[in-house]
């Protein structure tokens, strides 16, 4: 079998086990989403460093829809190797503990009855395990999607001794090996070609279609970014639901200042 088949392969197979493994949990957390998006609250996404990427994808996005808040830190993202923004520079910050919470979520809309999506492949590293702290501590409902078999090879790092999954209120398993590369090469112990990414990605957009679909429906008029190639919709129809989101965070973070 050609490597690009084997990776192809192992990446079926890791769908495979979402479907049937985390069906339970994709169903609920969606509904959990539903219902908040349903009662005027917004469903938070966060991650760092390649577990900003299903952020990223979720929304804005084509197919997606109003209700959703990518949360992004540029200093937990890398945008060079070894320069500016680098990534050995994102892994310190993502290990130190208090600043996701100082330097960044305590500015973010986020409140009671809202849902914060974490992402992280370990979930022992402080930035994970202190924004679903933070949620908590707000009132938000906290879904964590993660690798449960990394995260029970790996001891806490956290001064609390907590990991993700301890604190989330749903856990959704990406079904991801430890290492997270599938595709084994000859006379050599590492393997190449990740998979968590595409796991995420594909968590999030079952989340988002059975989310939708509840609300749609619930009679719920859903605000959805379309393609300018669906006749019908043109360029000018997203730019109306970026404005509605923007007034939607704006108004929301009013509302959390007051209570």
């Amino acid at each position: 079998m050609l490597a690009f088949e084997t990776y192809l392969e192992k990446i079926g197979e890791v769908l495979k086990r979402i479907k049937n493994e985390q069906k339970e949990n994709i169903l609920k957390a969606s509904n959990v989403m539903a219902k908040c998006i349903e009662n005027g609250g917004l469903v938070h996404l966060f991650g760092s460093g390649h577990s900003v990427l299903p952020v990223l994808d979720a929304f804005p996005r084509y197919g997606s829809f109003l209700g959703f808040n990518p949360l992004t830190d540029p200093r937990l993202m890398w945008f060079s190797a070894t320069g500016p923004a680098s990534a050995p520079g994102l892994l310190i910050i993502e290990r130190k503990e208090g600043y996701v919470v100082d330097g960044f979520l305590r500015y973010q809309p986020i409140g009671k009855g809202d849902v914060l999506l974490v992402y992280s492949h370990g979930g022992v590293n402080a930035a994970p395990v202190e924004a679903a702290t933070y949620a908590k501590k707000v009132g938000a409902t906290v879904i964590a999607v993660l690798s449960m078999e990394n995260q029970a090879l790996a001891n806490p790092t956290h001064s609390t001794k907590k990991k993700l999954s301890d604190i989330a209120d749903i856990t959704i398993d990406n079904c991801v090996p430890p290492e997270d590369a599938v595709v084994p090469l000859k006379g050599r112990e590492e393997k190449i070609a990740a998979s968590s990414t595409i796991a995420a990605i594909a968590v999030t957009m079952s989340l988002i279609a059975q989310t939708g679909t509840v609300l749609n429906e619930k009679g719920k008029d859903l605000k959805i970014f379309v393609s300018p190639n669906v006749p019908g919709f043109g360029v000018d129809y997203n730019i109306r639901i970026f404005d509605q989101h923007q007034r939607m965070i704006c108004d929301h973070y009013k509302k959390i200042q007051k209570e």
